[in-house]
């Protein structure tokens, strides 16, 4: 029996976006399923992307054939790199976006993508036949058939927000909390934990005193994301599209649905109206580019334009006294919050708590769009869930904030999430056939993991319809590895957030040779630009040509590779260099520079590979295997791993377990043939 999509995926956040525009951009018919239609991908929090290991995975989705490299290049405010006074394996690009901008672009664009449609409802439930899944149960339309199934929901699932003793359901945004959906996927035996998120209070940007802090800036050129950006910038034709205040409705641009319902998915399309008012810009934006409307979107970025700056404040003594104060008063620490917050990114109650010898923590003064009609700033490090009265001297407390007026308070969102455990490395449920979960319901922080793991989804998904294997990252590839690893092996309690400390093999695993060490994956999923990838082709070629060269070549008795070694020396110094683009350059210095440490790294990744190689029969027995210990036997039956690697990395799993799982799987090997 025909079904009306192939794919259908839950939520239109980041990890919703990605795993739609890739499973249809594989061909696939594709529903995206969303509570609002027309702001896709929106930034409830930080309008930022990249950061420390974050970037990798941004770089690594460009190089797959991701969307959110071009989309953050496309909205960037300010651009940077972090960490640069450290080794190239852990610099970071990080971009400060116009959230306003952001959403439209990945609307337009997932609006504007062959195979893929959008409706606008709530998915309630899902439609099961045993243990398959065959569509979803939504509010308006009822149900929708599906091969597969996609939840995306990211802080949707049971979302509870709390402001202080104030409690309300809801998922973010102004949208209801998903609680239909997450009592069929609890009665499923789907194992679930709740999880604590949240953002601070947004600021009135003609109320900040910018005097009284510390500017910063962004970096000329812009460091950019996307192969794509970066090639419209180097021709000079990259612009950027500076706000949209209007408001807007897209027309589907697939129409066959209207022969299934009665009426369209989606709104008449309607002209759009520019904002005619004048534009102002940012504090401390000079020269502020002209604001203009594109209809069909074209990416577009002024090179003479300034970025928008940031400015660097810090809490006082009185800051903290407040917040200890009230601590019985905060939803966090008075007991009405049970989920698990973001350790590495804390609460301003949790970093009185915990550091309570400092007196001073930073506080960023970010901006959330480069026009003044729409901007409010976002004042990173005061995140809470305190009261509003007590918000209010909060933030009067801190150097510049003094007459501060808060337009929107912070809070704490509640939300459940799945054990990624019960997940295969596909991120398809072990339990329902055609189920495939990605985001904050596997555990995840950020808008970069949500949008990694919602792309491997889609991908994965979509190829399982023909039956073709799933992508597997391993964790000497890909950032993007190791994550899925880290979640579906160990799991998570707590929202997982990436960091380069959890990538044993960073030092191959650089943020600028993603397209070079994930060319073979790209070329197998054809979602990338052809230039791109038969430019990354030659230009692996001339680096690992170049490198053989500066090695065997030699100036007065020593090889050239050598002398770049030195102290003050570059690649451009050397004889018969060549006259290459700067990124290639970089690598050959990089790969010269570290050859020792490279190799040794090499030489370790493919022993690792080596043992995930060896693949466990599905259908193992492991209570069966009396020369493993017990405790090691429940854990590798419970979440079952596909290969002696992964069994490995399960915490409790030692060297001598899986010494013996071998032998079991070498036996079970010789029994079938």
């Amino acid at each position: 029996m025909d079904c009306d999509f192939e794919i259908i995926v839950v939520g239109g956040g980041h990890a919703g976006c990605e795993a739609a525009l890739a499973s249809a951009r594989s061909g696939v018919k594709t529903l995206l399923i969303s509570l609002s239609a027309s702001d896709l991908a929106f930034l409830p929090c930080n309008p930022s992307v990249g950061g420390l290991a974050k970037s990798h995975l941004v770089f690594e989705l460009d190089a797959l054939g991701g969307e959110i490299a071009r989309n953050t290049d496309y909205a960037g405010l300010q651009f940077r790199v972090l960490n640069t006074r450290r080794g190239a394996a852990v610099h970071a690009n990080r971009v400060q976006c116009d959230k306003h901008v952001y959403s439209y672009r990945m609307t337009k664009v997932v609006h504007q993508t062959a195979n893929l449609t959008v409706l606008e409802d709530e998915v309630v439930g899902l439609v099961l036949k045993g243990d398959i899944v065959a569509g979803v149960k939504t509010l308006k339309k009822g149900d929708i058939s599906s091969k597969r199934v996609i939840i995306t929901a990211g802080t949707f699932l049971r979302g509870t927000i709390h402001i202080g003793d104030e409690v309300t359901p809801g998922g973010g945004g102004g949208f209801p909390a998903s609680n239909l959906l997450a009592e069929q996927l609890e009665k499923m035996g789907l194992s679930k934990e709740r999880l604590k998120t949240g953002p601070p209070p947004r600021l009135k940007p003609s109320s900040v005193d910018y005097s009284a802090m510390t500017r910063q800036d962004g970096e000329d050129p812009a460091p950019l994301f996307s192969w794509e950006a970066g090639k419209a910038a180097a021709k000079g034709e990259m612009f950027h599209v500076e706000h949209f205040a209007d408001t807007f409705s897209i027309k589907s641009t697939t129409d066959e649905l209207n022969s299934v319902y009665s009426d369209n998915f989606l709104p008449q399309e309607k002209e759009s109206s520019v904002n005619k008012s004048p534009y102002r810009g940012h504090p401390g934006v000079k020269n502020t580019p002209k604001m203009f409307h594109v209809e069909h979107f074209k990416p577009v970025w002024l090179p003479d334009s300034e970025q928008v700056p940031c400015f660097l404040s810090q809490t006082t003594p009185k800051t903290h006294e407040i917040v200890r104060s009230n601590l019985k008063r905060s939803a966090l620490y008075g007991g009405g919050i049970i989920g698990t917050g973001v350790r590495y990114c804390p609460s301003l109650e949790d970093k009185v708590v915990k550091f309570s010898e400092k007196e001073h923590h930073h506080v960023f003064i970010e901006p959330e769009s480069g026009c003044s009609e729409l901007n409010l700033e976002y004042p990173n490090g005061l995140s809470c869930s305190l009261p509003r009265d007590v918000q209010f001297d909060m933030v009067h407390s801190v150097p510049g904030l003094e007459k501060a007026e808060i337009i929107d308070f912070g809070y704490a969102i509640e939300y459940d999430f799945y054990d990624p455990r019960d997940l295969f490395p596909s991120l398809e449920s072990k339990f329902i056939h055609g189920l495939y979960l990605a985001g904050q319901v596997n555990g995840t922080t950020g808008y970069e993991e949500a949008a990694a793991l919602g792309f491997m989804a889609g991908v994965n998904a979509a190829r399982s319809l023909n039956d073709d294997p799933p992508i597997i990252l391993s964790r000497t590839d890909a950032y993007i590895g190791v994550m899925i690893d880290d979640l579906v092996t160990k799991g998570t309690n707590e929202p997982y957030r990436m960091f380069t400390s959890r990538a044993e093999r960073r030092l191959i695993l650089r943020q600028h040779n993603s397209r070079y060490r994930l060319m073979t994956f790209s070329n197998q999923l054809g979602l990338v630009n052809r230039d791109f990838l038969d430019e990354t082709k030659k230009y692996k070629k001339i680096i690992d040509s170049e490198v053989e060269r500066l090695n065997q070549e030699r100036l007065t008795g020593v090889p050239l590779a050598s002398h770049l070694c030195r102290v003050g020396m570059n690649y451009s110094m050397l004889p018969g260099a060549l006259d290459l683009p700067q990124e290639v350059v970089n690598e050959i210095e990089i790969e010269v520079r570290y050859k020792g440490y490279i190799e040794h790294e090499n030489k370790l990744a493919e022993n690792i590979k080596r043992s995930e190689s060896t693949i466990i029969p599905d259908g193992i027995d492991y209570m069966s295997i009396q020369t493993i210990r017990y405790e090691a036997r429940e854990k590798l039956a419970k979440i079952r791993p596909q290969n002696l690697g992964a069994a490995g990395r399960i915490p409790g799993v030692t060297p001598a377990d899986v010494a013996m799982l071998s032998v079991a799987v070498r036996s079970i090997a010789r029994k079938k043939f």
